[in-house]
């Protein structure tokens, strides 16, 4: 048997397409594209197909003035390495997201602006106009930002569902964006309590505490279930895995971190995948049981929704 050396392999020419090609005339380097994202992600629970847009994404600086406001900046610094986190700056996400139940296309949350919002729907392959009912979460500028464009209904077909509490809160503070966008939709508006549907399979849950009236949605369609936590917690991190941190957003922190124990806590125990508002994008994932000192974790769903 003999054996195939450097030196065989270049007597023979075996090389010698190798060779042309260092000889050849340098090819131009293609052109930086900069940075890029997927604007949405697509699936079906059950009988429904979900799909999250990214309505926006943004760096925040000082994270700790956000979150973990109620432990030492020591503690904060050690978990954020952990986890490969910086403490200097931090990206939220924005993530409307849509239900098809087959017969009607409800959007949960309108983002930032109207622009922002039907252009990423538009990348979805949604029009505006197609939009049956709007569901709001609750009412703090990034998830009613989209509701109007130049004083007229961004979603002229759509029919308009929040949480009563949530409503009589924000119709009693004299808020600027509350009056631009949500209060002109008054009679267009149906409202929920807890426990009450939106539309069959599509259940309101109460989860108080980041708002006065905030509320998460459970979906539940041939089998399989979802729930829609919106702002329940604001981070894989420094909110979802240490419910008890404090949120700057949180107008109720005991509150918000007693909602954020109930809810997180059935997300685990029903093993079921969740999206959340302010989740890195494509916002989807599981809950499971923490160990340490993080009650629970995000798991990012990685391709068992793909079916």
């Amino acid at each position: 048997m003999s054996t195939l050396t450097r030196r065989r392999l270049m007597a023979s020419g075996a090389a010698l397409p190798l060779a042309g090609l260092a000889a050849g005339t340098a090819q131009a380097e293609a052109p930086m594209q900069g940075a890029s994202f997927a604007t949405h992600r697509r699936f079906t629970i059950g009988d429904f197909e979900v799909t999250t847009i990214l309505g926006g994404t943004t760096p925040r600086e000082n994270p700790q003035g956000i979150f973990g406001m109620n432990v030492s900046a020591e503690e904060f610094a050690e978990v954020s390495r952990d986890n490969f986190l910086s403490t200097d700056a931090s990206q939220f996400f924005f993530t409307p997201t849509l239900v098809n139940t087959g017969s009607e296309l409800i959007l949960f949350d309108t983002g930032l602006n109207a622009d922002a919002t039907t252009a990423a729907l538009a990348g979805a392959g949604y029009a505006a106009d197609q939009v049956d009912v709007v569901v709001l979460t609750h009412m703090h500028g990034d998830h009613i930002g989209g509701l109007m464009k130049d004083g007229a209904p961004t979603f002229a077909n759509a029919r308009y569902v929040t949480g009563q509490a949530e409503y009589d809160h924000w119709a009693g503070a004299e808020n600027e964006g509350f009056e631009a966008n949500v209060r002109p939709m008054a009679e267009m508006m149906t409202f929920l309590g807890d426990g009450d549907d939106v539309v069959s399979g599509v259940t309101g849950m109460a989860a108080f505490g980041h708002t006065p009236g905030h509320m998460v949605y459970r979906l539940d369609s041939a089998g399989q279930g979802l729930v829609i936590f919106a702002d329940l917690a604001n981070h894989p991190v420094w909110s979802l895995a240490r419910p008890d941190w404090e949120v700057r957003f949180d107008s109720d922190k005991e509150a918000a971190a007693a909602s954020r124990r109930n809810v997180l806590g059935m997300i685990a125990a029903d093993r079921i995948p969740a999206i959340g508002y302010h989740m890195p994008f494509p916002a989807v994932g599981y809950v499971a049981t923490g160990s340490g000192d993080a009650a629970f974790h995000w798991v990012p769903e990685a391709g068992q929704l793909m079916g």
